[in-house]
């Protein structure tokens, strides 16, 4: 028999290049690169593609068995790979049954009266029944927890705050206030009334699962279920904490401190780690997320990092030129006019904006020229401006104002 002409069903793809590995690639990488391709292309998921993912676990269903990846790199594309999955199950039968197993979770049947094939779908860690548990949600979880209480992570929650101008370039230390579950001081968050006993469940031992066997298109699957006597959580107590009533947590108003950044917005949102509501049963807190409010200035706007700033001088300042006072959000300074400055112009003051949040360095204060033209004139003023206007031989109307200057 000449090289290729193996029975059955040929496949001429690289399956290294499928996955994105190394010929030499090890086990574990070559399941981190499925386990990551499938993610990416679950058809689920808006950058999902049914072609693509059946194509993934087809060579992950090679390089991920060692006897079946020695026989590749042996053969070749000569290599007989039996209809993708192996044991005779294809494509269409695995999504029927991932489909169906999502809809037996929500309350319909899935395919758990069908005589499997002789399939061992893994659910153990790293087997392709855990990755597909944790990709499509089937599974129970795919393995068994280890023991102890069953914990649930707090809730994240939100607050407001408002600050000045000038806390917002400085930065600064300010506190907030608000109403929020925290551990229960009493039983210091297991729930048990102090002094009684806690025990292990004698129905799961302390593990908070019951283990359950499943058959299924793909062979019989041990999968995992709460216990319905300890609730998850693998302990019993024979009385509940007076406060919390064997919640672990209580509701309570609680005032903490929050470092302002110098340079932050209006609009902007600080993450507080762990600041949220308290999570049961050890679980994690949840996070603060505050939400911050920048009062206005009477003086001075903000663009990005730069301040934006106004100052305003006479049409003799303008053309003569001069140096004045002027306000800077650090306090008075000077800024020199030079001579012909005209209305609008827009002098720079470097690093006087606000600091750039997260990294070196400030904006810069962009303090904008206007020339004031004045509505009411001295007899003295209005004959100097007649006497100019005469001499750059411009007309002026009969009250001794002048058409243009």
């Amino acid at each position: 028999m000449e090289r290729g002409q193996g029975r059955g069903r040929m496949s001429n793809k690289d399956y290294y290049k499928i996955l994105g590995v190394e010929k030499g690639a090890s086990q574990d990488e070559v399941k981190k690169a499925f386990r990551k391709l499938a993610h990416k292309y679950h058809p689920d998921k808006a950058t999902g593609s049914e072609e693509k993912f059946k194509e993934i676990n087809e060579a992950y269903q090679v390089l991920g068995n060692e006897e079946k990846r020695k026989q590749y790199d042996q053969f070749g594309s000569s290599f007989d790979q039996q209809g993708g999955f192996g044991g005779g199950m294809n494509w269409e039968d695995f999504m029927k049954y991932a489909r169906g197993q999502q809809g037996a979770q929500g309350g319909g049947q899935g395919f758990s009266g069908f005589d499997g094939q002789g399939i061992n779908f893994d659910f153990g860690e790293g087997g392709i029944g855990d990755i597909f548990s944790e990709i499509f949600g089937f599974g129970g979880g795919g393995r068994r927890g280890g023991r102890g209480r069953r914990s649930q992570h707090g809730q994240d929650i939100e607050a407001r705050m408002e600050i000045s101008f000038e806390e917002a370039y400085t930065g600064s230390k300010k506190e907030v206030e608000f109403y929020k579950t925290v551990k229960c001081p009493n039983c210091s968050g297991n729930g048990a009334e102090p002094g009684t006993p806690i025990k292990d469940c004698d129905k799961c031992e302390g593990t908070g699962q019951i283990a359950q066997l499943q058959r299924t298109i793909l062979g019989a699957i041990r999968t995992y279920a709460a216990c319905d006597k300890c609730h998850g959580e693998g302990k019993i107590y024979e009385k509940p904490c007076s406060e919390c009533e064997g919640a672990g947590i209580v509701k309570k108003s609680i005032n903490t401190k929050v470092e302002i950044p110098a340079g932050i917005a209006d609009g902007q949102t600080m993450r507080l780690d762990g600041e949220g509501e308290a999570g049961t049963k050890g679980g994690r807190a949840g996070d603060l997320y505050l939400h911050i409010k920048v009062k206005k200035h009477r003086d001075f706007k903000r663009e990005q990092d730069d301040i934006l700033s106004e100052i305003e001088i006479s049409p003799a300042q303008a053309a003569l030129g001069t140096t004045v006072d002027i306000q800077t959000i650090d306090g008075e300074g000077e800024l020199s006019i030079p001579a012909g400055t005209p209305s609008g112009k827009v002098f720079k003051i470097k690093g006087k904006g606000m600091p750039h949040l997260q990294r070196g360095g400030s904006g810069d204060q962009l303090v904008t020229v206007i020339v004031k033209i004045p509505k009411k004139l001295s007899a003295k003023e209005k004959k100097l401006y007649k006497e100019l206007a005469e001499l750059k031989g411009e007309s002026v109307d009969k009250s001794g104002w002048f058409g243009v200057f």
